[in-house]
């Protein structure tokens, strides 16, 4: 059986591999879903890897009080106003505040226990504070195919291992996410989706804009408010 400093190691090492980073497309999703939200000044970036978001968020919502955790070191350049946690997500984690907006990307499919990861983003949120998470499409024709033809998802294929380990459906983000008492819960989608085996051409590409949704999209999201106790 492993140690726990072995434990630590082999997480960190799958944290280094996956890159820390994610595509623009799913960036520009995320700032889609926010953007429209009023009340929000305190926001966590779980999972922040390289911190590429907080940096944008940093650009567009200059007013925000940024904070970012991960399992890797505050990257080299984030600016000094962001905090930074470093902290195995795996591990419950309880900064000792509450936020307003907690974004929770590509992180998800990363880890081992995703019931006890939405219990730990619940207990981040304010009374009447939201968590948008977002995570590889699952369900896409892209991935349907992956899994028929390969036996995997199609993110879970190959170098995939060990950075993506746990693979969901839309279905299990809303079981876990009322689970824990979110509400309001709503899923969405990317809107771009990579072709089977044509990866450099696009669904929205070929039809002028008209696939999209849970088919022809790689990314999904859930987006979901705590309530205020009574």
């Amino acid at each position: 059986m492993a140690t726990a400093e072995e434990l630590v190691a082999f997480r960190l090492d799958a944290a280094e591999k996956s890159g820390g980073t994610s595509t623009p497309h799913i960036k520009d999703f995320i700032l889609r879903l926010i953007s429209p939200m009023e009340g929000v000044r305190k926001v966590l970036d779980f999972g922040a890897g390289k911190g590429e978001l907080l940096t944008i968020l940093s650009e567009k919502f200059p007013e925000w009080l940024l904070t970012g955790t991960d399992i890797m070191e505050r990257p080299v350049g984030l600016g000094g106003k962001i905090n930074w946690h470093q902290q195995d997500l795996n591990n419950s984690w309880r900064p000792g505040e509450l936020f307003d907006l907690v974004i929770c990307s590509e992180v998800i499919e990363h880890l081992e226990n995703p019931r006890q990861l939405f219990r730990d983003l619940f207990a981040l949120i304010r009374p009447g504070g939201r968590l948008v998470l977002t995570m590889p499409n699952q369900e896409s024709y892209r991935s349907l195919l992956s899994l028929w033809w390969r036996g995997n998802h199609v993110s879970f294929v190959g170098d995939c291992y060990p950075a993506h380990i746990t693979a969901l459906v839309a279905q299990d983000l809303q079981r876990m996410a009322s689970e824990v008492g979110l509400r309001d819960l709503r899923m969405e989608y990317s809107g771009i989706g990579c072709i089977p085996k044509l990866t450099r051409f696009s669904w929205q590409g070929l039809s002028f804009g008209l696939l999209r949704g849970k088919r022809f999209s790689d990314g999904m999201a859930i987006v979901a408010r705590k309530e205020f106790v009574q």
